[in-house]
């Protein structure tokens, strides 16, 4: 098929690549000149395994090309995906549709033949409902000019697989000939036995929002539980372990520290509140304000970590900090937990030092005042602590002898309760982590 993607930002950039893996013809579409002439060239403008390999291979093949021309996209592509971001508007925790709404106004004029715009991007319910009304009004194909919701589910460090081997499709659509095409879309993956789920357009927008407000709740309950762990002198790696052998709890999201952050979660969980107000159900939602508080409070705890080891204050003290992506396998370091503590603990006095295996040039952009460093041995030469806040295997892998002839004092805060506390304890470190009061 003939397949446009608009945006080539994370979502986009896998999106099309992956599409045109599949065999059908992309064109993918970007306000961005420098990012498109990028992956025209074969080079991803982001890290993300496996991601390389897809894009050298479809733009190899032609089967993958880039423009910046939105008329273009209208005279090539049968199927319009619109993959733009959603980020959250400045003083209000409501989403910033302006990116969607920019799409749909610049592609809907030169729309006069029958196609199928597909969103991918998180939006509030009852965006789908009035993009279709949008294009109704400005698209010279009228009612020719459809609209279906085609959620994403992708997980960064594994959006490659997500996208080609995802656990479920899941696809909101008017009209059965809609349903057909994104069938036809998606053939090579169905053909797996991949769950197809067929649903009107409001529940496919609230299926990605709903999912993600789940899976913050998950991460900040066990994170207040790591909490009463302190409070009471329990463990709760063990806990975790323990509840996670329940069929209905299951092990995944379950490891309390320094909690969540990224692009997706904060932003999209905060937007799901603010549309519920709007619809007048806060209350239905009203429990999400304390997933997200709880969140947000992992990071002064581990400040407050990491400043008792040292003495009660910061000042003049030097500050490893191990991890500046939000996650691991990833360069993103949109709302970067680890930075964040990183840049308060800076203003609280020390000399922070800062290594990530990947995320160190887009950290200095967002953090420039911070110092970085291209090893981690480097980066904890001399210091008074060292914290672990990204889960790296470079990281789970150090020798903590070997780390301990370049520190000053053998003390490690570990954000991610990934380390193993005997190995380092072994080593003569002292070790603080989240909620491991009796480990």
């Amino acid at each position: 098929m003939r397949i446009t993607v608009i945006g080539t930002g994370y979502l986009g950039a896998v999106h099309a690549a992956c599409m045109a893996d599949l065999g059908h013809d992309v064109l993918g579409v970007d306000v961005d000149t420098a990012k498109i002439e990028a992956l025209a060239a074969g080079r991803p403008p982001f890290f993300e395994p496996g991601l390389s390999e897809v894009l050298s291979r479809t733009v190899g093949s032609g089967k993958l090309k880039f423009t910046t021309s939105l008329a273009d996209a209208a005279a090539f592509g049968d199927v319009h995906f619109v993959c733009v971001g959603t980020p959250q508007k400045p003083g209000s925790h409501a989403a910033d549709l302006k990116h969607v709404n920019a799409v749909i106004d610049g592609l809907a004029p030169h729309l006069d033949r029958e196609t199928l715009v597909v969103g991918k991007s998180t939006v509030p319910v009852g965006t789908a409902a009035a993009v279709a009304a949008r294009l109704a009004e400005l698209a010279p194909a009228g009612a020719g000019a459809e609209v279906a919701w085609n959620p994403e589910f992708l997980r960064e460090g594994f959006a490659v697989d997500d996208t080609l081997r995802p656990d479920r499709l899941v696809v909101g659509t008017v009209s059965a000939k809609a349903d057909a095409i994104l069938r036809d879309v998606y053939a090579p993956i169905l053909a797996t036995g991949t769950p197809y789920i067929r649903t009107d357009l409001a529940t496919a927008e609230l299926v990605k929002v709903s999912a993600n407000a789940f899976l913050a709740t998950k991460i900040s309950f066990i994170n207040a539980i790591a909490d009463v762990c302190d409070a009471a002198g329990g463990d709760v790696v063990t806990l975790a372990e323990a509840i996670g052998y329940d069929g209905r709890i299951g092990h995944r999201f379950l490891s309390a520290g320094l909690g969540f952050g990224g692009g997706c979660l904060p932003k999209d969980i905060r937007a799901f509140m603010a549309r519920a107000e709007e619809l007048g159900v806060h209350d239905a939602l009203a429990f999400l304000g304390e997933v997200d508080e709880i969140n947000m409070r992992r990071r002064q705890r581990v400040v407050g970590l990491a400043r008792k080891l040292v003495g009660g204050s910061f000042l003049g003290r030097n500050v490893a900090v191990l991890g500046a992506a939000f996650k691991p396998n990833s360069d993103d370091v949109r709302d970067s937990p680890a930075l964040n503590v990183a840049a308060t603990i800076q203003l609280q006095g020390a000399n922070v030092r800062v290594h990530d295996p990947e995320a160190i040039e887009n950290a200095r952009a967002a953090f420039p005042s911070l110092d970085y460093a291209h090893e981690a041995a480097k980066a904890c030469e001399k210091a008074d602590v060292v914290l672990h806040l990204t889960e790296w295997q470079e990281y789970l892998d150090i020798d903590p002898e070997e780390l301990a002839q370049v520190v000053s004092h053998r003390r490690i805060v570990d954000g991610r309760n990934a380390l193993s506390l005997d190995r380092w304890r072994a080593a003569s470190w002292t070790v603080r982590g989240l909620g491991r009061a009796s480990a």
